[in-house]
C-alpha cells in the first residue's frame, strides 16, 4: 500500500460557461485536467460553488455541455472519492440530475464537519449575513419552490436567454473583480465567522463567493479561507494533515492552455 498522504482539496467560482467571460473552454478543459490530477492524491474534494455559471434542471432536460466536467466528477466518484457540491448563487438550481449522475454528495446549506482533527465550517459564502436585504430578497425568491415551477415553464432557450443576460449584468461582465478586500468591518464573511466563534469553536471557515484568494487569521486559533477564482487568481484550498494553504494555477500550466491571467 501506498504511503502517501491524502489530502482534501477545495475549490470555488469556476464559472463554466459564463457569457461574460473569456476562454470558457479553455477552463473548463484545465479544470477537467485538474480534477483527473488531484484525484491521485485526493481522500476528499469540496466544490464550494459556482462552479457553473448557471444550471437548471427540469425534469427531462439538463443544461448542454460541461460533459467533460460531468464525466471527471463520475469517474471520481465511482473510484470511491466523495466529492462534496455546495450550491452557490448562479447554480442553486441543482435538484437531483447532478447527484444522481455524477454521485456527488449535494449541500444547499452550510456543512460543520471535522476533516483530520480540525473543525470545519463550510459554506458558498453568500447566505450568511442579514444586511443585504435586496439580496436576501432575491435568494428566498429563487429558492422558493413555486418560483422555480414558474421558471420551468419556460422553454429551455428562454430560460437559459434570460439567466444568461441576467449574468451578463453581474460583477463577471468586469471580469469578476467586484469590490476588492473591504477590511474586517465590513466583511460580512469575517462579520459571520467572529459572530460564530462566540458560541462554538472552528478552526477553518472556507468560503467562496468574494472572488478573492485570502487567509485571514480569525484569532489565535481560527482562520477563515476565501477560496478565490478561476479566471485572475486560478486558486484552490489544500488540507494537507493538519495544514491548510491557498495554491494557484502555475502561470506556465496556464499558457499552456492558452489562458491569460491578470495576476
Amino acid at each position: 500500500m501506498s504511503d502517501q498522504v491524502k489530502k482534501v482539496y477545495f475549490v470555488s467560482d469556476i464559472h463554466l460557461g459564463a457569457p461574460a467571460l473569456k476562454q470558457n473552454k479553455e477552463r473548463e478543459l484545465l479544470f477537467v485536467d485538474w480534477l483527473k490530477n488531484v484525484r491521485n492524491d485526493a481522500s476528499e474534494i469540496y466544490l464550494m460553488g459556482d462552479i457553473f455559471d448557471f444550471w437548471f434542471e427540469y425534469k427531462k432536460v439538463a443544461p448542454r455541455g460541461f460533459v467533460r466536467v460531468l464525466g471527471a466528477l463520475a469517474d471520481i466518484t465511482d473510484s470511491g472519492i466523495p466529492v462534496h457540491y455546495f450550491t452557490g448563487n448562479h447554480d442553486f438550481w441543482i435538484f437531483d440530475y447532478l447527484p444522481q449522475e455524477t454521485g456527488v454528495t449535494l449541500h444547499h446549506d452550510f456543512l460543520t464537519k471535522e476533516l483530520n482533527g480540525k473543525k470545519f465550517f463550510l459554506s458558498h459564502g453568500d447566505d450568511l449575513g442579514e444586511r443585504d436585504k435586496g439580496y436576501q430578497f432575491i435568494k428566498k425568491l429563487f429558492r422558493n419552490r413555486f418560483a422555480q415551477w414558474a421558471y420551468s415553464q419556460l422553454h429551455p432557450d428562454t430560460a437559459f436567454k434570460v439567466a444568461h443576460n441576467w449574468s451578463k449584468q453581474s460583477r463577471l461582465s468586469k471580469g469578476g473583480e467586484g469590490l476588492g478586500f473591504l477590511g474586517e468591518e465590513k466583511e460580512e464573511q469575517i462579520i459571520f465567522a467572529k459572530e460564530i466563534l462566540q458560541k462554538e469553536h472552528f478552526d477553518f471557515f472556507i468560503f467562496g463567493h468574494r472572488h478573492l484568494a485570502i487567509d485571514y487569521p480569525l484569532n489565535g486559533s481560527s482562520r477563515l479561507i476565501m477560496l478565490g477564482e478561476w479566471f485572475r487568481e486560478f486558486s484552490y484550498g489544500v488540507l494537507e494533515g493538519q495544514e491548510f494553504r491557498i495554491e494557484k494555477i502555475d502561470r506556465e500550466i496556464l499558457n499552456n492552455y492558452h489562458i491569460s491571467s491578470n495576476r
